[in-house]
């Protein structure tokens, strides 16, 4: 194989010109020399690693949902059908995890989003303890879900926990934040906000350090105030950050599992809290439901892909990508 390439490489064109022979570089040449294929031997390993563990799953697990396997035995291919997804709008916990999701994304992504720029546009105003209080707000984002999972349950805990001690002070409560069907799924978004509120900061906060000065200026010579200002000038500009902010914190919401998991004990969390990340767990582990569980997991993967491509379309026409 070595002699071979280098015999390839060796093959070159005489030329004769005024100045004498120059020698011109074959097509495969050129190919060889190329950066693709020098590149080779640091991005293809990687890339046939992502291949074969991530893409081939996820086409095994597709083929997996169009079959009725239920976890014993070897699956049959022989005859493939749309009967899971089909079996979806007959299934009325399907229905419920649907729209739970649907309301812990679109909630839980405003919220962090409006919060966010909240408090960027504070600390962007250079205010004492800046430093500080940026560390502190980004703090919760360090932490797992499971961290997080297991401090607010002993903060919603309905006997001593500081959430139901402080609604006590206004004669309010005590209220079972996890367990009440009305309460549980504003209680883990009110959560979830409050870990992933000081990323959407931090990313605004770089957008904001990257407008320049002279447009603050200009606004206040053509008599803009501080809150015109802002509303005219400096938030259209953030669009960008708001967008990227958006893609990852719409793909957190739909793999919430784990934190669901961990405030629950088990991937059977209280009714009104079910989402379509722990019924397709309970689907596939709990009830041998292994097809139907892939095409919920399927489900999934088109939500999370219907909003990570466009994005990915609009980078790539911007030459971001």
């Amino acid at each position: 194989m070595k002699r071979l390439i280098d015999l390839l490489r060796s093959r070159t064109k005489e030329i004769r010109t005024d100045g004498g022979a120059v020698r011109e570089r074959s097509r495969v040449r050129r190919w060889l020399d190329s950066d693709f294929v020098q590149s080779a031997p640091f991005w293809l390993p990687p890339f046939l690693l992502m291949g074969f563990f991530v893409y081939a799953a996820i086409g095994w697990n597709l083929l997996l949902s169009l079959t009725s396997y239920s976890g014993f035995g070897e699956p049959d291919y022989s005859s493939l059908s749309l009967g899971n997804y089909w079996a979806m709008f007959d299934d009325p916990g399907m229905w419920a995890a649907t729209r739970n999701t649907l309301v812990l994304l679109i909630v839980f992504t405003v919220a962090c989003l409006a919060i966010g720029l909240a408090l960027a546009l504070l600390l962007d105003r250079e205010i004492r303890f800046g430093r500080t209080l940026r560390t502190i707000y980004l703090l919760p984002f360090a932490l797992s879900f499971i961290v997080t999972a297991q401090f607010w349950r002993w903060m919603y805990n309905v006997n001593n926990g500081i959430v139901n001690q402080f609604v006590g002070v206004f004669g309010l409560g005590p209220y079972n934040w996890l367990g009440d069907p009305r309460l549980v799924l504003g209680s883990v978004i009110f959560a979830l906000v409050w870990q992933f509120s000081g990323y959407t900061m931090v990313i605004y906060l770089a957008a904001l350090r990257s407008i320049p000065s002279d447009q603050y200026e200009a606004a206040r010579v053509d008599g803009a105030n501080t809150l015109r200002m802002y509303w005219r000038v400096i938030i259209p500009q953030l669009r960008p950050a708001m967008v990227s902010a958006s893609v990852v914190l719409v793909l957190f919401a739909l793999k919430a599992f784990d934190f669901l998991y961990a405030t629950f004990d088990g991937y059977r969390p209280r009714r009104g809290a079910d989402i379509l990340a722990t019924k397709m767990v309970r689907e596939a582990f709990q009830r041998s439901e292994w097809a139907y569980g892939s095409a919920i997991a399927i489900t999934l993967f088109v939500m999370s892909l219907a909003v990570i491509a466009p994005y990915l379309y609009n980078q790539y026409k911007r030459g971001n990508l």
